[in-house]
């Protein structure tokens, strides 16, 4: 593949190697091979079920070691609100109330959304916020017919010289509504959330990944809220953000591999999935860092127990690595006798869900020393998992590599070959879904921070289908965040409630219950 003077340019302008690129687009033309699921992670086959002992004493040495814990927040918050009102711009933009009515629309195109939104749309937290948009538009809005209602509030909802939610990061939306209509958007909610979990010594640090775009927004929020919130907590935030930096965009190409071109002759290059974000979780410093998506929250009266099994997995983390650092000292004084051994073992496989390769039985000492401690001396997250209900997205397997090594990973449905009956029979039966609930330990034993893009799985990066200016073209996602950038790290699954798991995906999930205050 050649590349002009102007292309060479254009790309170090956004700080890509050349050579890099090139392997981008060997990828698109070798293909990416399929994720090889051997089978479902389960309860005690992969996942940690909990009871109510397990629970207080999770939850107690979380307590006693938290103030003398750096703890950390990290929030993607990237994402545009756009996605939210897919179903909305289509309405507002081909629904003619004078050719036909709301309920023949919905049936014809069946937008059943629609009808949810429709019966729903008094219990949205902005909704008095769409009438006054209404009032000074000097639309009446109760003289309107059923019909006229609903497209009249869904167009001041994302018209841009109205209130414009479409065009909005998602984080800033009003997503709850409290007494006296009071609204509280996303990011408000996780400081309230991290108050009760991820503060130490009555701080608490919280760093979200945004668009550069609306960094003065998300800051202008912060100091209108930052004094009530630390009053009503008595925590002192700490709040930072970052943006996904511009060497991670990934060439687009046309379905023949071949670059992408825009009209002006430059190269399309693309964000390339929220793997991206490895680059910033990288970068911050603290001994425990919770991830949960922007999106993820709830109204206060079940904060208690996000705030609880968030613990829970804080304190599996810390009991887990706690056992792996004296094992790795252990393993450092290069004396070990069979005892150890066999205890070191134990741990890997019972507590770590590791498995121990055959090979490892014909090692010497030195090389077994060396193999065990490959395998501790790694970055550990925690995953709640909660029950499968239908929603689409990854899961908990036990994953095969290429040399029949297996371990437990979250997988993309996009990630396993549908075609293979044996492949999607195992996806079809799996009994637990993952929510993007981690609790992670950065830093190895010598309290060294890792460099966590060395524990990355390349060859879990996905090529996707896209239009560009209705042009066809691939792009290439690089490996998700808490999939295969994380594939080498020590992974435990837990299972967790599904009250934790409350994701808006579109307007619509505002109306479920942990969205929802009765007064």
């Amino acid at each position: 593949m050649k590349f002009t003077t102007e292309d060479i340019t254009q790309i170090e302008s956004k700080s890509l190697n050349l050579n890099d690129v090139k392997k981008q687009i060997e990828l698109f033309e070798t293909g990416i091979p399929f994720t090889n699921i051997s089978k479902a992670a389960t309860i005690n086959n992969g996942i940690l079920a909990l009871d109510d002992t397990s629970i207080k004493s999770y939850i107690d040495f979380f307590e006693s070691k938290k103030n003398a814990t750096s703890l950390l927040k990290f929030v993607p918050a990237s994402g545009a609100a756009s996605r939210m009102f897919k179903f909305l711009f289509r309405f507002v933009s081909e629904f003619n109330s004078k050719e036909q009515s709301l309920n023949s629309f919905i049936n014809k195109n069946n937008l059943r959304e629609l009808s949810l939104f429709m019966v729903g749309m008094e219990k949205f937290p902005f909704y008095k916020l769409v009438l006054k948009s209404l009032k000074a538009k000097n639309i009446n809005f109760e003289t309107l017919t059923t019909n006229e209602k609903v497209w009249h509030f869904a167009k001041a909802m994302l018209d841009e010289d109205q209130l414009n939610f479409g065009n909005q990061p998602k984080g800033l939306l009003p997503f709850h509504k409290y007494k006296n209509d009071q609204i509280s958007t996303a990011f408000e909610e996780h400081l309230y959330e991290a108050a009760l979990y991820a503060s130490s010594n009555g701080l608490a640090k919280l760093h979200f990944t945004i668009s550069e775009i609306y960094k003065d927004k998300f800051s202008k929020e912060f100091k209108n809220i930052q004094q009530n919130i630390e009053q009503n907590t008595g925590v002192t935030f700490d709040i930072s953000f970052s943006y996904q930096q511009q060497s991670t965009d990934t060439i687009a190409v046309t379905p023949k591999n071949k670059p992408f071109r825009l009209s002006d002759g430059s190269i399309l290059f693309r964000p390339s999935g929220h793997g991206a974000l490895l680059k910033n979780l990288n970068t911050l410093d603290a001994d425990i860092i919770f991830v949960k998506n922007i999106d993820n929250v709830v109204v206060n009266k079940y904060k208690e127990d996000i705030a609880k099994y968030k613990k829970v997995l804080a304190g599996i983390l810390l009991k887990l690595q706690a056992k792996t650092f004296e094992y790795l000292h252990t393993l450092d004084t290069k004396t070990i006798s069979e005892t150890t051994f066999k205890t070191i073992e134990t741990f890997l496989t019972s507590d770590l869900n590791i498995k121990i390769s055959d090979e490892y039985k014909k090692y010497t000492d030195h090389y077994k020393i060396e193999y065990l401690q490959e395998k501790l001396n790694r970055p550990i997250r925690i995953c709640g998992m909660v029950k499968n209900e239908g929603e689409p997205g990854g899961g908990p397997f036990w994953v095969k590599d290429f040399k029949s090594n297996q371990s437990l990973q979250i997988v993309e449905s996009a990630q396993i070959n549908l075609n293979d009956l044996k492949q999607a029979e195992i996806l079809k039966n799996a009994t637990h879904f993952n929510p993007v609930d981690l609790v992670c330990g950065v830093k190895n034993y010598k309290g060294e921070k890792f460099d966590l893009e060395k524990y990355v799985d390349f060859d879990t990066a996905f090529i996707s289908q896209k239009t560009k200016n209705g042009k066809e073209l691939k792009a290439l996602e690089l490996p998700g965040l808490w999939n295969g950038s994380m594939a080498n790290w020590t992974t435990i699954f837990v299972e967790v409630p599904i009250i934790t798991f409350n994701p808006v995906k579109t307007v619509n999930d505002l109306l479920k219950a942990p969205h929802q205050t009765k007064f």
